[in-house]
């Protein structure tokens, strides 16, 4: 495993008018490593997932990239250092073809003209390099295209762009067991190419399947960041819904935390 972070967060604070969503939160992603990003709904993973990717500013906190701070104000700058990220509703356009997708916003021209045997040599080229076979042909239609196929697509535009961390968020919410299992191999190739991978998921068996380390965001608190093989999945369960799982976790509340002493409100207690 990679001793340095690829993407470093560090004091990442970020408030939306009086409400802060996230807290002093760190994230660290290693180059070759999928890193599962978990919690519960409202723990922050879409807002931090959002700050990283420069859809949001942050209000104050530290983004080191390859060893080097720098400052994330927009997708595009995003794009530049090499962060991509594949959403949930993956935004592809089914009336396009799979190479048309790939090329969105982006397409190679010779000319005036589109140079289409480029790109459909790049994505052809892309889609080997990831061991994709579950797509006939490039020219297919998005709308023809199973769900996993179609997630296979988004992941292979994120990474044509010589990307160095790819954020998937939810890939297999609405997937079959088969489906599931492909794109799960697809992951993890992923980081055996060495990018560094940021995998959001509910589901824990798809974390132990193919995380190297997990970080359980809880409240907008980061809880823990721990390598997969030092925790059980009971642990992460109680990381996500109480912060905390022994001596791993957020610390201990206090009675002060909770504005005020503790009252007895049993019947013959103390008022």
């Amino acid at each position: 495993m990679a001793a340095t972070p690829l993407l470093e967060l560090s004091g990442i604070d970020k408030s939306f008018g009086p409400v802060q969503v996230l807290h002093d939160v760190g994230l660290s992603v290693y180059p070759g490593e999928v890193t599962a990003l978990v919690g519960d709904n409202g723990a922050g993973k879409s807002t931090l997932v959002k700050c990283v990717s420069g859809i949001y500013t942050i209000d104050s906190g530290t983004v080191t990239f390859d060893g080097n701070p720098v400052a994330v104000h927009s997708p595009r700058d995003a794009s530049a250092l090499g962060i991509e990220v594949v959403y949930q509703d993956l935004a592809l356009c089914d009336n396009l073809d799979i190479v048309q997708n790939m090329f969105l916003g982006r397409e190679k021209k010779r000319g005036i003209v589109l140079d289409e045997p480029t790109m459909e040599q790049m994505a052809g080229d892309t889609l080997a390099s990831l061991s994709v076979r579950t797509v006939k042909s490039l020219r297919q239609l998005v709308a023809s295209l199973s769900g996993g196929q179609r997630q296979t697509v988004a992941i292979a535009k994120a990474v044509l762009w010589n990307s160095r961390v790819v954020i998937l968020d939810e890939p297999t919410a609405a997937l079959g067991v088969a489906q599931t299992a492909q794109v799960l191999e697809l992951v993890r190739r992923l980081a055996d190419n060495g990018l560094g991978v940021v995998l959001i998921s509910h589901n824990m068996n798809d974390v132990f399947a193919v995380s190297d380390r997990i970080a359980a965001l809880y409240l907008g608190r980061m809880a823990a960041q721990v390598k997969t093989t030092d925790v059980t999945h009971s642990q992460v369960v109680e990381l996500i819904t109480a912060g905390r799982s022994g001596n791993i976790g957020l610390p201990p509340e206090k009675p002060s935390d909770f504005g005020g002493e503790i009252v007895d409100i049993t019947p013959g207690g103390e008022q």
